[in-house]
């Protein structure tokens, strides 16, 4: 055996990591603390010894750590992370080393720790560890080398400067090694001055002087001039700590004269306020923004006042609206669940896209709805009736278990329709649909039926995923692909290559699931392999029963394993490409429980992992074992249940999508359909274009059970049928539909037609494909239908690319004729601040509530407890969440973590979630709070708006900074191209640096305000802040909608008007045009030239532009009269009557109105001047 040679003392580090990296090792060395022999003459410590009696010596740290971590293949998978560990060996030796010793943890520079220290948090800032997605000896090496700074150095307010840093030390020396060696550690709470202690103090000798002790170093006599050396180190030490004192009492001095932060100031609004009631508006604001206030009562009240509903404005939907139609659906969030950052990120992109094109005076729809989520919502159910009841779903039966589950989706299914709300989602919630309603569920038989009977869904037995643990199918891409780099304990031991001989004529075969060979029934070789040439034609026997089994010369791997491979044809997707081309047996050996079937004792009725086991030990004690190796491979888990999923021959319901996903890759390709960032179009052509046939039944209760029927004849002409062919099975609307077809199908009277309904359920993502149109009524041409069908945009996550977004289209394509949506714009994954995907065991996942009103640590801490997470997850989550939020969480609101969403939201990368840069955004409202306040100054008490927004009394002087115009343009352009971090920086830009800036401060110090031409100013200041207010509203619609009722309102506006639809009422547009001046001679043009900028504010124009060279008449004017006079000769044969009807309506709306007469008769006065 090794011995290890290491120093006594408790805190030297480099004896420490060579501990550590011993605990990996399989077999560990002998440690040692006392002298060693003289013989061996060891330089330093820790010292390896390789072998017993004195054998080869291996001396320093590194060296000795390397070879031990070696041994426990701790040193990286590959030559490039040996690299990298070296790297790091280096850095600890070289960088951090030096700063962390402990002569110098009080005296050395803290700002040089603290220098490398951030060197080393910013590479760990998306890593967990160092090298690789494991611990190596990289980690080890510098966490024992940060050991003294995090025991001794490293206060509370250090420590979160290093966030990343600090969760990584805490991961690494929570490990069961570093734990076997350090113990617990405490960190350091204040930083003292260390004092070395020997872990095993020497006693002294009765007759010693203890000053002998301590003048003398190994038993002899100090010089003098090491005790002058000693006193010079007390002397300065002394003075150090000295130092320190006064720099902490000065601290402590500062810190009482300065008054302490204000916290967040939170202000509630207490009017009493009935739900749907407008709120109180003539109040003053209050002093500072809070959002509690600030979203109190507006979302009833839009509710109620019917702004979100496409009628709003208009007597029907179907009337023509010359602005056009936007209608998008909500991808529907499962019955089950509950809102995470994810949600809130699709439905404030989704939010802000839908107020913009509603402020835009479109006729527009947002359709809320829900999933009913099959096997989620079946499992949530059958936990409550075992945990409540001590029942399962068998012991109530299908009816009545199926009233549990809507009972509990009655009470409990609404919980994120009422989270939505709290985002300000303006939905039409009076459309709102559930994929299990009446409705939904006649479409979604209709399209069953109507794709059986054209072939297209089809019956047959064949291999599936199947869950165990859901017994269930699940489809391909509900399958995630677990790479195992060896051998590891996943649901039984995975990851090895098992050697094992067939016996008659010996074959030896590798394979990784050694329990399937009970279900072989042949060996395959490659036809060139010279090795098994003279075994074409032969046979083998099977280990464990009397099965001679073939050996089928098939184009395998030459250098997979042995080159002969046992074929499986039953429980592996190759192996059954196999067994029909060589005409098998389709051997199964497992239920649908993972138990043992159709094997010889003593295997039957085994677990599929415990006979793994068994299937071992039986080979060995034959004898036809012969060696174990270690092979990385993909596992196959369930993305649901986390269980390995099993190849399971079983009779179940497929689409041929072949055709579909032609069809739906073709559209793309031809433009007609557009998917933004267009770099997913790879992807979704790579998937399409290799697509197969989807299985769409599932074995469980809750759900759109099949419409499919069963055929039994009760006629001896007719011979019996099996459950696999599909002959015998009729689809229907209901059974006396299915019994009639089935009759005509055998030529048969229906008295003699038995039929058996099928138990299954249909895959939810069969209902969720149709969800575009099956919402509006379909197969029904329903008014909603010919108005919303197709829809203009899907907004959503890349995430469900395959699993939705193209079953939609296909099944779009393929039961309507059109496509569902024009284009499709994929968001990118929310993670946390370092860049770390959401995990509930990394404490990182964030509820959106939590960011809205706030929470405590402690409340983190309480939500972790009421968790599915197991002891030790909870702890590290505990962790995560103490280093990322070490005071909880404040209250940003809803208005902040929208516009920080907005904000992130970059096409092409995934988001890194940082809740101090929502604060921020917070701390803007605030801002634009305050301004506005000061901006009202300027209007005094009762300054009222003229009835018409006119532009040509107003000043250069006047007009706020030419703003306007740029950032309208930037914003318009930016939701047209889905650009959002162009659309928040515009706005924040323009509040900040144009309004706050320039605008309010030249308010603040213009000096006319108080003369005559303070109207004129107050026109201006009220126009400045209503735009703003206009560009801020789709995006922050609480406070926009907020700040907006307080300016001062026109005479003749309705009182109920809403900023988030007042555009489209008073027919007004955010989308400036382009202007056009003619100038008569070249020193007019240069002075154009000069004041181009105030020209364009002033007449609230996109650009300005010479008239064309051609001389071109850019208006007609006598044309225009005619057209508002409606006297064109030949209006009524070439309008169409609707738009006759439109714009009649117009006219007596403008009689009725104080304002749009004036304006018409002025507009046709204008231009009869022109004339």
């Amino acid at each position: 055996m090794a011995s290890l040679y290491i120093s006594p003392h408790p805190d030297d580090f480099r004896s420490l990591m060579a501990l550590v990296a011993a605990e990996f090792c399989p077999s560990r060395p002998c440690t040692l603390i006392e002298d060693p022999p003289a013989s061996l003459a060891l330089c330093s410590r820790p010292s390896l010894v390789l072998g017993s009696g004195g054998g080869e010596v291996l001396s320093g740290a590194i060296a000795v750590a390397w070879y031990l971590a070696s041994q426990g293949k701790m040193i990286g998978s590959n030559a490039k992370q040996e690299s990298q560990v070296w790297q790091w060996l280096s850095f600890a030796d070289n960088e951090l080393t030096p700063v962390s010793l402990d002569k110098k943890l009080q005296q050395s520079s803290h700002a040089e720790m603290m220098h490398v220290l951030n060197v080393l948090d910013k590479n760990l800032e998306s890593r967990t560890f160092l090298v690789g997605n494991s611990l190596t000896l990289a980690d080890i090496a510098v966490a024992t080398a940060a050991l003294l700074p995090f025991k001794y150095a490293l206060e509370p307010s250090n420590r979160r400067a290093l966030t990343n840093v600090t969760r990584w030390f805490l991961t690494c020396v929570n490990q069961s090694q570093f734990v076997n060696v350090l113990g617990q550690i405490s960190l350091c709470e204040k930083m003292v001055p260390v004092t070395p202690r020997p872990s095993v103090a020497p006693v002294p000798a009765a007759n010693a002087n203890p000053t002998d002790d301590a003048n003398a170093v190994n038993g002899k006599p100090k010089t003098e001039a090491q005790l002058k050396k000693e006193a010079k180190s007390r002397e300065k030490l002394e003075k150090f700590q000295q130092k320190k004192k006064m720099e902490e009492k000065k601290k402590q001095e500062k810190k009482l004269a300065k008054p302490e932060k204000k916290d967040l100031g939170v202000i509630s609004y207490d009017v009493p306020t009935p739900p749907g009631e407008k709120k109180d508006v003539l109040s003053p604001l209050p002093d500072s923004y809070s959002p509690q206030y600030v979203e109190a009562a507006w979302y009833s009240w839009w509710e109620k006042q019917g702004y979100f509903k496409p009628e709003y404005g208009r007597k029907s939907i179907s009337e023509p609206n010359p602005r056009g139609v936007f209608m998008m659906c909500i991808p529907p969030p499962n019955v089950t669940g509950s809102l995470h950052l994810g949600h809130a990120l699709t439905n404030a992109i989704q939010d802000c896209l839908t107020r913009w094109h509603r402020m835009r005076g479109e006729t527009t729809l947002w359709n809320p709805g829900c999933d009913h989520a099959g096997i989620a919502t079946q499992v949530v159910v059958e936990k409550k009736l075992m945990r409540e009841r001590g029942m399962s779903r068998h012991d109530l039966g299908r009816d009545q278990f199926i009233q549990e589950v809507w009972k509990w989706k009655n009470e409990k299914g609404d919980r994120i329709y009422h989270q939505l709300k709290k985002l300000g989602s303006s939905l039409d919630w009076d459309r709102a649909c559930f994929t299990m309603d009446p409705k939904l569920s006649n479409a979604v038989q209709e399209a069953f039926i109507r794709l059986h009977e054209d072939g297209v869904i089809y019956r047959s037995k064949r291999l599936v995923n199947w869950s165990c643990t859901l017994n269930s199918p699940i489809s391909d891409i509900e399958v995630d692909k677990k790479e195992l780099t060896g051998r590891t304990l996943l649901q039984g031991q995975s990851g090895v290559w098992m050697f094992l001989s067939i016996m008659l004529i010996e074959v030896i075969v590798a394979t990784t699931r050694i329990e399937t060979m009970l279900g072989d029934s042949a060996v395959a070789v490659h036809p060139a392999d010279p090795r098994y040439q003279h075994l074409k034609g032969k046979v083998v026997l099977h280990p464990f029963c009397d099965r001679m089994m073939p050996i089928v010369f098939e184009f395998v791997d030459i250098n997979f394993g042995t080159g002969a491979v046992k074929i499986t044809p039953a429980h592996d997707h190759n192996d059954y490409e196999v067994g029909n081309r060589h005409n098998l047996a389709f051997i199964n050996i497992l239920d649908e429980n993972g138990l043992l079937i159709n094997v010889p004792a003593p295997f039957l009725g085994m677990k599929r992992f415990e006979a793994r086991k068994a299937v071992l030990q039986a080979l060995k004690d034959r004898g036809q074992f012969k060696e174990s190796k270690d092979n990385p491979m993909v596992v196959p888990v369930c993305s649901r249940s986390k269980d390995i999923v099993e190849p399971l021959l079983k009779p179940q319901w497929y689409v041929d999508c072949a055709d579909m996903g032609k069809q739906a890759a073709d559209s793309v390709r031809e433009g007609r359909l557009k998917i933004i960032p267009d770099h997913h179009h790879k992807t979704w052509f790579n998937w399409l274009d290799n697509i197969r046939d989807w299985c769409i039944s599932r074995q469980l209760w809750w759900g759109h059970r099949i419409p499919a029927y069963f055929v039994t004849v009760n006629d001896p002409s007719v011979t019996p049928g099996e459950d696999m062919d599909g002959h015998y099975w009729v689809s229907g609307r209901t059974e006396e539909d299915a019994r009639d077809k089935a009759a005509k199908r055998f030529n048969v009277s229906t008295d003699k037609v038995t039929l058996r309904q099928d138990e299954d359920v249909l895959d939810t993502w069969f209902s969720s494909g149709i969800f575009p149109f099956s919402i509006f009524g379909w197969p029904n041409e329903t008014q909603d239908l010919s108005v919303f069908y197709p829809g203009s945009l899907l907004e959503t996550g890349h995430d469900i690319l395959f699993f939705w977004v193209a079953r939609m289209v296909m099944m779009g394509l393929k039961l309507t004729g059109k496509l569902p949506f024009k284009e499709v714009y994929l968001h990118a994954v929310v993670r946390d601040a370092h860049g770390r995907k959401m995990s509930k065991s990394l404490g990182n996942v964030i509820d959106p509530l939590d960011v809205i009103t706030g929470i405590s640590l402690e409340g983190l801490y309480a939500q972790l407890q009421d968790s599915n997470l197991d002891p030790v997850e909870v702890e590290k989550a505990k962790q995560g969440q103490q280093s990322d939020y070490p005071t909880g969480i404040p209250e940003c609101g809803t208005d902040a973590l929208r516009f920080a969403l907005c904000a992130y939201t970059s096409q092409g990368r995934d988001i890194d979630m940082d809740v101090n840069r929502i604060l921020g955004y917070r701390n803007f409202c605030n801002k634009l709070w305050n301004a506005v306040k000061f901006a009202m100054r300027t209007l005094g008490g009762n300054f009222v708006p003229s009835e018409k927004a006119q532009v040509r009394d107003l000043s250069i002087q006047s007009c706020q900074t030419g703003g306007f115009c740029p950032v309208v343009g930037l914003c318009n352009a930016g939701f047209q191209a889905y650009d959002f971090p162009a659309i928040t920086t515009a706005i924040y830009n323009f509040w900040l640096y144009e309004l706050c800036d320039i605008y309010l401060v030249s308010l603040f110090v213009c000096e006319e305000c108080e003369a005559s031409g303070s109207q004129s100013q107050a026109v201006v200041c009220r126009q400045t802040l209503f735009t703003g207010l206009c560009l801020l509203a789709p995006i922050m619609p609480f406070v926009g909608e907020e700040l907006y009722q307080r300016l001062p309102r026109r005479r003749s506006q309705d009182d109920h008007a809403s900023i988030h639809v007042m555009l489209s009422d008073r027919h007004l547009s955010l989308t400036p045009s382009p202007g056009y001046l003619q100038c008569i001679d070249s020193e007019t043009m240069s002075l154009v030239e000069q004041y181009s900028l105030q020209i364009q504010t002033l007449s609230l124009s996109q650009t300005i532009q010479p008239v064309p060279a051609t001389g071109a008449v850019l208006i007609d004017l006598e044309k225009e009269v005619a057209k508002l006079t409606m006297k064109k000769s030949d209006y009524k044969e070439k309008v169409p009557v609707k738009v006759q009807d439109l714009d009649a309506e117009k006219v007596r709306r403008g009689r009725e109105s104080a304002t749009e007469p004036d304006g018409a008769t002025e507009a046709i006065d204008n231009f009869k001047r022109m004339v």
